[in-house]
């Protein structure tokens, strides 16, 4: 069978509303989408990542057909002698005699290189569009940020609710402030422990994807069952976003920042668990915002704005934000190490058996269930990582493999702008560090630990006090001009030599015996 234009689908482009699938005179085009070991090996994955890819890809190729559209679903048996993207796209076009080549942007700058060399391999008509699923289009990307150039993400979500008119009122914010967030740092007390609801969960049979996996001896890391929890279907993705609309937005932004180790549903709590769901396109950002603003307006006396606010600021500011740093700056961002950040990471990021709590209750959730949310990551392993100088190569790497919601655009800014401050405050206008002071504030997890997190300078005290104020000193010349934590130098001045010694001396200890914390 012949056709003219040979259509390829990456695994993250799974929107189902796409032009493309609406145009007449489909017969000409085949879509293809493929399961490709190259796809599965730059970093380690997490397995439920690399089995949720492809069960989500397998689901769309049967949608497509459902829908009468030529669709090639090929999986790692039929690429198994493609080397890359370019080699089998030669393959497949000389195969079915195909004129053209048409494919949408990717969103990982490591596949748009690609496919921009494609032409020097191909001698064929090649031509790229849009994927048609982020609120700033790609050419206004430019129009927002400039290159190494900080922009502050509250004046460009307040350019993005008034562009799109939402959560507005005769031009100002509803409810007379931008930014709830003062109000979204609630700790989760023993009371509230009893009422999380039980999180929406799927049984996805992925036994034929996990041997496949196998027989291909594609190396992975994390614990997987036969079935999988995560949604791979439109269908399931909006049963999700209904859940969360239901049972958790009326107390999402209020424990948002919250974590806990005393209930079963300590992985989930009250967040919404879409970012897979978004990030391969089978939820639409807009759908998402809309369906979540018109629970608000059903239910006004339940849900109060600032869990709306706190919500939608992700989706409409934060996503939207850290994907115009990323493509305004790559590929230079790759290569920052603003702190010239240098060890390499612990091995128990990779099995979790560490006597820090907080650390081992962060890791092994994320091994078990290829999640954990915002403050997990940024407050747990990655001011760990923070604090002891891990190199942002190994960081990115852990945090892009582990993660099922993570692709290079929305990992890498997060990672190694937000979290590690490598980018130098291109995203953060100073670095998340802190002590075990605010994990104790905003968690369970102290009051298990071997560690006693009221201690600095002691055996048994909490590794993250003594590594902070040995972060703080090391990089005071630089740190100690920023307005935002100059006060934390007064606190240190007031604490006489010897407390000073005694902690920096701690600390190093800690860095030496860093394998054993």
């Amino acid at each position: 069978m012949a056709y003219k234009i040979l259509r390829f689908i990456f695994g993250d482009q799974l929107n189902a509303n796409h032009t493309w699938y609406k145009e007449e005179n489909q017969a000409q085009y085949l879509y293809v989408i493929a399961e490709l070991k190259q796809e599965t090996n730059y970093v380690k994955h997490h397995i439920q990542k690399v089995a949720a890819f492809f069960s989500a890809m397998e689901n769309f190729a049967s949608a497509l057909k459902k829908s009468q559209l030529n669709v090639l679903h090929l999986t790692l048996d039929d690429t198994q002698h493609d080397e890359s993207i370019t080699t089998l796209l030669k393959r497949l076009a000389e195969q079915y005699q195909c004129q053209e080549i048409q494919y949408q942007y990717p969103d990982e700058y490591r596949l748009y290189q690609q496919m921009q060399q494609l032409e020097s391999h191909i001698s064929l008509k090649i031509s790229a569009c849009d994927s048609e699923h982020f609120l700033l289009p790609y050419s206004d990307i430019s129009a927002h940020f400039k290159k190494d150039k900080h922009v502050k993400m509250e004046f460009f979500y307040r350019m993005m609710r008034k562009r799109f008119n939402i959560l507005m009122k005769d031009g100002a914010p509803q409810g007379g402030q931008w930014n709830f967030d003062q109000d979204n740092r609630n700790k989760l007390k023993k009371a509230d422990l009893a009422t999380i609801p039980e999180p929406k969960v799927f049984s996805n049979d992925i036994e034929i994807i996990l041997r496949r996996i196998n027989n291909h001896k594609i190396s992975t890391l994390g614990h997987c069952s036969s079935t999988l929890l995560w949604p791979t279907s439109r269908n399931q993705a909006k049963q999700l976003l209904d859940y969360f609309c239901t049972h958790l937005l009326p107390h999402f932004g209020q424990f948002q920042d919250a974590m806990t180790c005393q209930t079963s549903h300590k992985w989930s709590l009250y967040h919404s668990r879409i970012a897979f769901a978004l990030n391969t396109k089978m939820l639409h950002p807009m759908h998402v915002i809309n369906q979540v603003l018109s629970e608000f307006d059903k239910r006004k006396n339940e849900i109060n704005l600032a869990q709306v606010e706190g919500f939608i600021r992700q989706i409409l500011g934060w996503r939207e934000y850290v994907r115009g740093v990323y493509w305004q700056n790559m590929p230079d961002y790759a290569t920052k190490n603003e702190l010239n950040a240098r060890r390499a990471l612990p091995d128990y990021f990779w099995h979790g058996n560490t006597k820090m709590n907080c650390m081992k209750q962060a890791i092994d959730q994320s091994l078990d269930t290829a999640y954990a949310h915002h403050i997990q990551r940024l407050m747990i392993t990655g001011n760990f990582c923070l604090l002891t100088g891990i190199k942002p190569d190994d960081v990115d790497n852990w945090y892009l493999g582990i993660y099922i919601d993570a692709i290079e655009w929305v990992e890498m800014p997060n990672t190694r702008g937000m979290s590690q401050f490598a980018d130098g405050g291109l995203i953060a206008t100073k670095p998340y560090a802190s002590s075990g002071n605010y994990i104790n504030k905003m968690s369970d997890y102290c009051k298990g630990c071997h560690y006693n997190v009221k201690q600095k300078s002691e055996e048994t005290a909490c590794p993250f006090n003594s590594l902070y104020w040995l972060f703080m000193h090391t990089h005071e010349a630089r740190l100690s001009r920023n307005p935002r934590i100059g006060m934390v130098y007064k606190n240190w001045q007031k604490q006489n030599e010897t407390q000073q010694s005694a902690t920096l001396k701690r600390a190093q200890w800690c860095l030496t015996n860093i394998e054993k914390l």
